[in-house]
């Protein structure tokens, strides 16, 4: 029997299956049968066996190497998975604008918070583990999965009577948007050449980018002029998931991997209760700290160090040479290109989440509406529908990242370096422009990271280690907001207290003043200029804050290598 082995790690091996019509056997495999291996006995033989001809270990696993669609086909399938990844963006953002009618309906201020952090720990916590649950159980079935999820998840808040049933609703839709977001980064591995799958991400980074951009003014819209309120944004959302649910049943037929083991044995239970455990931990911790709870409070005193305990764990289990098919293999990330990958994709997602938040409350500090901020805001989403799909071309025509990666990250630390100079007199197009730079460096990113970090990986492996940028991301966004709300509140708190410290009333105005932006407009004269400025520092501390992560993720991209981008799935020398 003939395979073509194109690399090794963790006892798997990558092949070509025979029994193609093709005659280059290094890029056969039939794709869209749900019955490729069952109808391939020799296969199946040599799997049962363990035989070394298939590159069979006792504890491995084969990882079959599809064919090459054409344009057409290709464009079918991941304009079906792209869907979720839209509908995803928009559940992730749609909360913007739809978390103080719904905290109003059930009259619970404190739901503003968890309606947002449930959807997050959700989505997060589950992402990691998408790769390794699809690599044994298929992306079609995950992606069905993901999409019914996403369904149910949006059905329970459409029609829920109280919070808890508020937050259980977002919850599973967390988990769903999750699945959605990162299996089809997934299939575009599965599906496309190194030297394509620049341009494939970008395409996808558009619909991310979209669906993030229209979320709340879609949310708002159909809160302000519908009678069903808010409970039609998420009801909406139900039918097209699960349209799409049914597409990708019948289009996505990419074949698992394949070993001589049970599937139950070839699931990282341990590895997935530290990865589930760390993240939920670590991100209830850093969400309630300071928002819902203070940072005293024995919940997030709790939390966060016990979060580390299940990192060090996970570290541990995963890192054993008894766990032949961890969730995420850990020494990946202490290659070079990998784990530098990861650290830029930590720190400009901290640095876009610190200015997404705070950039508006700037804007409305000096008078614009949250309608006027939110469209300022639409610059980044735009950049980074131009840059991501633009980085995939040129990677296309040259073969080559790194290069494009500093460029894209320097754009970045252009970005918010300008940011660093506003100020109460600053023209509103120094913002716009700021934004631009910020998004097109952020999308930029997204699209050569996740290149490199598949290039510099073993095909088999290409499933872990995107979900491990995923986790990189989801873990950098909740830190960066944590952070920017610690240095702004402190850094505001400081110079009221230092300019009307001594002032009568100075305890009730300066609380006033910290939980209400309303406040501003009915400030004494004497107080105005003065808690102007304390503002205008506040905001300064977050940007140089910013500045210096952007600078960071700056030399975390620069350290990659540049690995060779392949023209052909199998990866041999073109």
């Amino acid at each position: 029997m003939t395979g073509i082995t194109t690399g090794h790690s963790n006892g798997d091996r990558v092949v070509a299956a025979p029994g193609s019509s093709r005659h280059d056997v290094d890029e056969t495999t039939s794709l869209l049968s749900g019955t490729t291996l069952e109808a391939n006995k020799p296969i199946n033989k040599a799997v049962e066996d363990g035989s070394d001809d298939v590159g069979s270990t006792g504890d491995g696993e084969i990882t079959i190497v599809a064919d090459e669609l054409s344009t057409t086909r290709l464009v079918v399938i991941f304009g079906t998975t792209w869907v979720g990844v839209f509908l995803g963006a928009i559940d992730a953002s749609i909360i913007a604008t739809l978390s103080a009618p719904i905290a109003s309906e059930f009259q619970s201020l404190s739901l503003l918070s968890w309606i947002a952090t449930a959807y997050l720990i959700a989505n997060a916590a589950c992402q990691p583990l998408s790769g390794r649950m699809t690599d044994i159980f298929g992306r079609g079935p995950g992606l069905v999965f993901s999409n019914v999820l996403f369904s149910l998840g949006n059905l329970i808040c459409g029609v829920a009577k109280n919070e808890q049933t508020m937050i259980l609703g977002r919850v599973i839709a967390g988990i769903g948007g999750g699945g959605l977001m990162s299996i089809s980064t997934f299939l575009g591995s599965d599906l496309v050449p190194l030297r394509k799958r620049g341009v494939v991400q970008g395409l996808g980074n558009i619909f991310y980018g979209a669906g993030a951009m229209l979320g709340g003014v879609f949310g708002g819209f159909l809160n302000d002029t519908s009678s069903w309120g808010w409970r039609l944004a998420f009801l909406v959302q139900v039918p097209v998931s699960l349209v799409s649910a049914v597409l990708v049943y019948f289009l996505v037929k990419v074949p698992p991997k394949v070993s001589n083991k049970s599937l139950i044995s070839r699931i990282d239970f341990l590895g997935s209760f530290f990865t589930i455990t760390f993240l939920i931990l670590l991100l209830l911790g850093l969400n309630a700290g300071g928002n819902v709870v203070p940072w005293t409070h024995p919940l997030v005193l709790i939390s966060i160090p016990l979060s580390f305990i299940m990192l060090a764990g996970f570290i541990y289990w995963e890192s054993r040479p008894c766990n032949t098919q961890p969730i995420i293999p850990v020494r990946l990330l202490a290659h070079r290109t990998v784990f530098t990958a990861c650290v830029t994709n930590l720190m400009c997602t901290m640095v876009t989440m610190m200015l997404t938040f705070y950039v508006p409350i700037y804007l409305m500090v000096l008078g614009h509406t949250p309608t006027q901020a939110g469209l300022r805001l639409l610059a980044s989403p735009l950049a980074v529908c131009f840059t991501s799909f633009g980085s995939g071309l040129i990677m296309k025509a040259t073969g080559l990242y790194k290069a494009l990666g500093i460029a894209v990250v320097s754009t970045l630390v252009a970005g918010v370096a300008v940011l660093t100079t506003l100020g109460l007199h600053t023209p509103g197009w120094i913002v716009f422009v700021a934004l631009f730079l910020i998004g097109g460096g952020y999308g930029g990113m997204l699209t050569v990271t996740m290149v490199a970090c598949i290039a510099a990986v073993d095909h088999s492996q290409q499933a872990v280690i995107t979900s491990a940028t995923y986790a990189f991301r989801s873990v950098g966004a909740t830190v960066g907001i944590t952070v920017a709300s610690t240095v702004y509140q402190n850094i505001l708190k400081t110079e009221l207290w230092a300019r009307f410290g001594d002032w009568p009333g100075a305890e009730q105005q300066i609380g006033r003043i910290r939980d209400d932006l309303g406040e501003l407009n009915r400030l004494p004269l004497a107080w105005r200029e003065g808690v102007m400025e304390s503002f205008m520092a506040a905001f300064r501390g977050v940007w140089f804050t910013a500045l210096g992560m952007a600078a960071a993720g700056l030399v975390a991209v620069s350290l990659m290598k540049q690995h060779k981008l392949h023209s052909t799935l199998t990866r041999r020398e073109d």
